[in-house]
């Protein structure tokens, strides 16, 4: 039972004994560091159950705790605020049960139903970007978290391997490239396939001038422009089950599969399942016709089929097209049918998508509902904000994207430049000093990310988020490594524990009180999607050990036994450091 378990139980019996009267919930909140106490109990809030001056109530309260509760040591009592000093032999206790434990904080899976987070899902036409990137990293980092949290998860996510936007990569190939491979270029799979889809845009556009030239308006131009046209014709013959559009499709994709792994790889993101679009939007259209039998669905006088919506407060969605081909909602309705097939444990889904795709969603799991699917009402979109730059907003059918693989190489540049003018590295062999870059680019390029509320949008800025000071991957990682230091130095054995009188000072409390919020604040992070509580979590931490180092002496303490706390302390502090930066997928260095 933690700490404010135990004080709740209690003011809830004090209001019984005290007042007759029953109390529902009790805040609690961190003490303000002007005033003395550990922990606060939020009086204000209890006027809504019995009518009293605020002070009086917390004189009352503080007493009935201090009598009852031999870890309350003293309290005061400030406006609406009861703060409460906790004996120290608490805190030792709490801590001993740290020191011990390297997976503090971290709740074994239950038995419960599993949670399927699905992230990353890109389309088979273009390499993946900086905005794939965010969504890789808070979907890996929120699987992790949920992980923590005591679920069992499955990570997946759904290739968009079909469509116009493939043809269109596809014709241009089949036009421009002269049958070029990743091996006789050198490129990367998701590369070349690409620059066929920014080649398509390029031509597309050309066409629309011509056309617009001859009198056409720009509607009915970008309507007609041939290469439109026959786009349009090579998925209709895809769909038909045409043996060289589907030899070229397949040849292409593999292309593209190939290199999304090497940059998932780089980048330290897995999966456990892979979906196919192809293999799912077939099973989305018999549902559709199950639907229109059952009257879920409706067809209009040109042969598309819809849901109508407006009685819930939405629109009309279009669910097939005139021609019979699917969209994306098809697939998306046969995608989380199969997933449930496959994995009959999965009590609920987290689809990790841009917001752009927000009313998508809204539809999605609307239609799930009128299906009869009841697993329908554990559908979750973690829906999040644009990640910009500078320059602007990123287009790939311009080709004005950020390439994945093209930043992670140069945050490791960028970490390499300022290690270097810093000295941070020196004595270094080159492979330690390269492999150090590497972790030090990838974990300032995942902090500065992931630190950020996923439904904000980010300005994204790789020299600043490489930055040694501040609320950056470097600092905490270097945080990190100069407890490694600190340990590596330590002249005693210190896995003996330290006896619970000992008298801790206010540094050495602060950091115990703020290693006691760790597991809270996973369930946290769990509850609400969001790995930037853990960030924001351990840079408080790291600023409570650096505050810490510069006020108390470790390794020159007077006795021994300081030492050796002061050692372990240290050593748990590194442990939590490393865990709450393993949930959002950052490495550590040991050395730095």
């Amino acid at each position: 039972m933690t700490l404010q378990e135990s004080l709740s139980q209690h003011i809830k019996q004090a209001f019984v004994t005290l007042y007759n009267t029953p109390l529902e919930t009790v805040e609690f909140q961190a003490t303000r560091k002007d005033f003395e106490g550990d922990i606060t109990v939020v009086t204000f809030s209890m006027l809504r159950t019995i009518k009293m001056n605020p002070a009086q109530l917390g004189e009352d309260l503080g007493a009935y705790l201090s009598e009852h509760i031999d870890e309350v040591v003293g309290y005061n009592v400030v406006k609406g605020f009861l703060n409460l000093v906790i004996s120290d032999v608490y805190f030792m206790a709490f801590f001993q049960t740290v020191n011990t434990n390297p997976t503090f904080g971290f709740v074994k899976p239950s038995s419960a139903k599993a949670m399927m987070v699905e992230y990353s899902s890109p389309n088979t036409n273009k390499p993946l970007h900086l905005g794939h990137i965010r969504n890789n990293l808070l979907g890996y980092s929120v699987a992790e978290i949920l992980k923590a949290s005591g679920k069992k998860v499955y990570k997946t996510q759904i290739i968009n391997d079909r469509g116009i936007h493939i043809c269109k990569s596809m014709l241009a190939w089949q036009r421009y490239g002269n049958n070029e491979t990743p091996e006789s270029t050198g490129l990367k799979g998701d590369k070349l396939v690409g620059n066929y889809y920014v080649k398509f845009d390029q031509v597309y556009k050309e066409e629309i001038k011509a056309l617009e030239a001859k009198g056409l308006s720009t509607e009915d131009a970008k309507v007609q422009a041939p290469i439109l046209l026959e786009a349009q014709d090579m998925l209709l013959k895809w769909e038909a089950g045409d043996t060289a559009v589907v030899a070229l499709w397949e040849q292409m994709n593999s292309w593209v599969y190939a290199g999304f792994e090497l940059t998932y790889k780089t980048l330290g993101v897995d999966f456990d399942s892979y979906y196919y679009e192809s293999q799912t939007y077939l099973l989305g259209k018999s549902f559709i016709k199950e639907g229109l039998q059952s009257g879920v669905f409706f067809k209009k006088e040109d042969g598309s089929v819809w849901c109508d919506l407006t009685p819930d407060g939405l629109d009309e969605k279009i669910v097939l097209r005139a021609d019979g081909t699917a969209v994306y909602m098809t697939q998306d309705i046969g995608t989380a049918i199969q997933r449930l097939k496959d994995f009959p444990d999965v009590g609920g889904m987290v689809y990790t998508v841009g917001n752009e795709q927000d009313y998508h969603f809204k539809v999605l799991f609307l239609i799930l509902k009128k299906l009869g699917f009841d697993w329908a009402k554990n559908l979750m979109h973690l829906s999040y904000g644009m990640v910009d730059l500078p320059s602007g907003k990123m287009k790939s059918r311009e080709g004005t994207v950020v390439d994945a693989d093209d930043l992670i190489v140069e945050m490791a540049s960028t970490a390499k430049e300022i290690s270097q003018e810093l000295g941070k590295l020196d004595g270094y062999s080159e492979s330690d000093k390269e492999q150090t870059y590497n972790t030090i680019g990838l974990g300032a390029l995942k902090y500065f990310i992931l630190k950020v509320d996923p439904k904000k949008r980010i300005l994204f800025d790789p020299k600043a988020s490489v930055d040694f000071q501040g609320n950056t991957g470097p600092f905490i990682q270097y945080t990190y490594a100069r407890i490694q230091a600190i340990l590596r130095k330590s002249p005693l054995e210190i896995d003996s524990e330290v006896p619970l009188d000992y008298q801790l000072h206010d540094k050495e409390k602060s950091l115990v009180k703020h290693l006691q919020l760790f597991p809270e604040v996973i369930q946290q992070a769990a509850a609400n999607y969001s790995p930037a509580l853990v960030a924001n979590y351990v840079y408080d931490l790291v600023k409570e050990f650096n505050s810490f180092y510069q006020n108390v002496s470790i390794l020159g303490a007077e006795t021994a036994t300081e030492i050796k706390f002061r050692v372990q302390l240290s050593r748990a502090v590194a442990n939590t450091i490393k865990n709450a930066l393993s949930l959002l997928g950052i490495a550590v260095p040991e050395r730095m």
